[in-house]
């Protein structure tokens, strides 16, 4: 089995100054493993910590204690404490993330903004923009969009975009932050294929899926969260 991502315990926490220095404990002694071709989907209530736990992955939040550690072409990154140049180099190459709302310079066109992850990744332009242009086509993004930037479509055209920037690069890890929020059952279902296909060529996957439906298309196995632990 070729692990591609271990998490031993892990730990976060919320310390809500406006509220009296209430602390939050989002993420609680987590351990996990995600290996190539899997599809763990993180189920929980709201407050379970499955978004924290994302954020982490991502490098965006620094957690309490424990260890993440990701590989890197043949090597182990360690994700808790690495310098922000690590960081950065793990989200060009190897970690890839749908967040649920999109950012990304104003005035920028779309096909311009899913054409970088996979020239920063190292694709040569013309790929790149082949790979884009099919992305957009697939997600049912009307060409006529792709030459303006995304600031005012709307939230599922953004959130297509949103998409298919993260599958522009073939990243190792994927992370799904509710991916198919906001997309009819159309775009729903491109979405899906997108990710069928990915975890068949090898990408570990970790998402959040609040859609049933698309949850039991996609995962290969479910971990809930209960209070930022997992459950027996």
């Amino acid at each position: 089995m070729n692990v591609l991502l271990k998490i031993q315990g892990l730990a976060k926490s919320f310390t809500l100054h406006t509220q009296g220095g209430v602390r939050i404990q989002a993420l609680a002694h987590l351990d996990l493993e995600v290996s190539a071709g899997d599809c763990l989907a993180l189920v929980g209530s709201s407050g379970a910590g499955k978004s924290s736990l994302l954020r982490c992955l991502t490098g965006n939040y620094l957690p309490d204690g424990g260890s993440i550690r990701v590989r890197h072409d043949d090597d182990w990154i360690e994700l808790v404490g690495a310098k922000p140049q690590t960081v950065l180099e793990l989200r060009r190459g190897t970690i890839g993330y749908v967040s649920q709302f999109l950012r990304v310079i104003p005035r920028i066109p779309t096909l311009d903004l899913v054409i970088e992850p996979a020239v920063a990744g190292g694709a040569e332009r013309p790929e790149a923009e082949a790979r884009a242009r099919r992305l957009l086509q697939h997600l049912n993004l009307p060409e006529r969009l792709w030459s303006l930037a995304p600031a005012t479509f709307s939230g599922g055209e953004q959130q297509r975009v949103n998409i298919a920037r993260a599958f522009a690069h073939p990243y190792p890890l994927l992370l799904l932050d509710e991916p198919t929020a906001s997309l009819d059952a159309e775009n729903c279902k491109a979405v899906i294929d997108l990710i069928e296909d990915a975890r068949r060529k090898g990408a570990a996957i970790v998402g959040i899926f609040h859609d049933a439906e698309t949850r039991s298309a996609v995962a290969t196995r479910e971990i809930s969260l209960v209070e930022g632990k997992a459950a027996a």
